[in-house]
């Protein structure tokens, strides 16, 4: 069993963090000033202040003596009591979103600000990554640094439920967050435990957020397996970032109840181009087809090439339960093993999809095109197609390399469009960036 991680303070909260060897320049009163000012929230002794300014002879340490009185008298530095001194700048507060970098420090993020605010782990108030706090700045930065601040509000926890590992202690278990982010381990009481067991990958749910210096209390919501299985290792991946693997009722409702005929009437409404030569190119593995490509060869000897997307706009009208469902996912999501769409399966995989020998709604832009690939016209917008062909990247290079196939001399035609294109552009300056795309091949 490891030791769980709990909140360790280094030093005393709101301790000044500027070296005492850092000597201020200029005249000695604004020296003062300014020392005070950097940390409104701190009183510095006349020791502290005698060694940062570096006062090494009695009369120097005389002369501050009385440059101290003088400061107070006048109102530009408050005396808290003999021998002590602070700010008279009234500390500024600010609101942002905490950014954890490590268990050490963090970062508030703060629209308006230039900078992020940096707090130390032990001035955080148990604030977590994703909360949005209040902040008092401590002071006014020095030249090339951050600004400094304390926690001194939560507003707002940004989530509570987290997925971790299982350890077993003798009153109960404490949770090890997968999230890097999360740097204190959850407890979870044995009547909490919800079945769970050493090294089972589980969702926690904190019910009692800590004081200082005390990790928090949560509750098993659901036992995902053992670590390091599959099947719990991609629903933990899942659960961590929030992912939803399962479409609403109402809204897998509604994609049911879209049609699947496309009328005569609609079709009058789009540049017909089901009679040109389409065909898309995918990984093997792909189950839905997004785009398409068509050519066709001009009377005046140039080439007509099509680019098309499905027409998703034609069955997800704005402000339906389709539509916000989409806006939420904001993305379809791929996993090593399986993918999590944007769109249910009846809108990716079937209407928006441009299957082979069927008749889709698409976006396109068209362009005129000389053989070298030297553009003369363009054109966009609503049109209607045909997929005649679907090739795997595979086949479609097995084409393009022997000349022998399906639509042999179309492809051919497009790659050395292409080819030209690319050579052009890297004349021009383009940059090539060479990368591996990595694949998983998975067994049973």
């Amino acid at each position: 069993m490891g030791k769980p991680r709990k909140f360790k303070p280094r030093h005393k909260a709101g301790a000044n963090t500027r070296s005492a060897q850092d000597k201020p320049q200029g005249d000695v009163k604004e020296q003062i000033v300014s020392m005070l000012n950097a940390d409104t929230t701190r009183e510095f002794s006349v020791k502290q202040i005698v060694k940062r300014l570096q006062a090494r002879t009695k009369k120097e340490r005389l002369a501050l003596n009385q440059t101290l009185a003088m400061l107070a008298k006048k109102g530009r530095i408050r005396q808290v009591h003999p021998g002590a001194y602070k700010s008279v700048a009234e500390p500024q507060h600010v609101e942002g979103v905490v950014d954890y970098v490590n268990a050490r420090f963090a970062y508030i993020l703060v629209d308006g600000l230039d900078e992020d605010v940096y707090v130390k782990a032990e001035d955080m108030m148990m604030a977590f990554d994703g909360d949005r706090v209040k902040v008092m700045l401590l002071g006014v930065p020095r030249p090339g640094r951050k600004p400094e601040g304390i926690v001194t509000e939560i507003l707002k926890r940004g989530r509570d439920e987290f997925v971790g590992r299982v350890d077993m202690s003798y009153h109960g278990a404490y949770i090890v967050p997968d999230n890097r982010k999360m740097h204190l381990d959850i407890f979870v009481a044995k009547k909490h435990l919800n079945g769970a067991q050493d090294d089972d990958k589980v969702l926690v749910k904190i019910i009692n957020w800590p004081d200082e210096q005390d990790n928090p209390d949560g509750q098993v919501l659901r036992v995902l397996g053992q670590a390091g299985e599959h099947e719990a290792e991609m629903h933990a991946i899942v659960l961590e970032f929030g992912l939803a693997l399962e479409f609403p009722e109402k809204v897998m409702a509604q994609a049911e109840k879209l049609p699947d005929d496309l009328t005569d009437e609609e079709f009058a409404r789009r540049r017909d181009m089901r009679k040109v030569n389409t065909f898309t190119i995918d990984p093997d593995d792909a189950k839905d087809f997004d785009d398409a490509l068509s050519v066709e060869r001009l009377p005046n000897g140039n080439y007509e090439v099509g680019i098309h997307i499905a027409d998703v706009s034609h069955y997800v009208k704005t402000g339906t339960l389709l539509d916000k469902e989409a806006y939420r996912r904001a993305t379809s999501v791929y996993l090593v093993d399986r993918t999590i769409p944007m769109l249910p399966e009846r809108l990716s995989n079937q209407l928006c999809s441009l299957r082979p020998h069927e008749t889709k709604l698409t976006f396109s832009a068209v362009f005129e095109l000389e053989e070298s690939g030297k553009m003369v016209a363009e054109w966009f917008g609503r049109t209607v197609t045909y997929s005649d062909r679907r090739f795997t990247y595979e086949e479609a290079q097995e084409v393009i390399e022997s000349g022998q196939g399906d639509f042999a001399q179309e492809l051919t035609l497009l790659n050395n469009m292409a080819l030209n294109m690319r050579a052009e552009r890297y004349r021009k300056g383009a940059i090539n960036f060479e990368t591996q795309e990595v694949k998983f091949v998975l067994d049973e």
